[in-house]
Parts: structure tokens; sequence; C-alpha cells
């Protein structure tokens, strides 16, 4: 899924630099701690999250709205 949506990406040439994210399997996953879980949801007021990582999910919603689950 990953690397169809960086062919998808490039195909649409958002930026003007080649996507160089390499795709490969995790050797172990950990499930971070639920306090983690839907950070930003629940810490919306947070000044990181207001300066930082606020102005990131808008720009990412602005270009994959369709993609979002309703």
């Amino acid at each position: 899924m990953a690397e169809q949506v960086i062919a998808e990406l490039t195909a649409q040439r958002l930026w003007p630099d080649p996507i160089v994210t390499e795709v490969t399997a995790a050797a172990v996953f950990y499930q971070a701690e639920d306090y983690h879980q839907e950070y930003f949801q629940h810490n919306a007021g947070q000044p990181y999250c207001r300066a930082v990582v606020a102005p990131k999910v808008a720009k990412f919603r602005k270009y994959f709205v369709e993609k979002l689950k309703k």
C-alpha cells in the first residue's frame, strides 16, 4: 500500500524532488502505550500540538481529504 501511495504521489508531482522513503518490512512492532494513542486528538491545545502538529495535520487533510475516513 505504501509503495502504491508513493507511486501516486510521484505521478502527481506535488514536490519538485522525488520521494526517497525506503519501504521495508518491520522486524518488530511495538504498540504505543494507551496515553500515546490519539495524542493529538486528546491534546490539541498543547503548545507543541498547536504550533507544530496542527499545521501538518491541516496540510495533510488539504491534500488527502478524499482518503480520510468519514
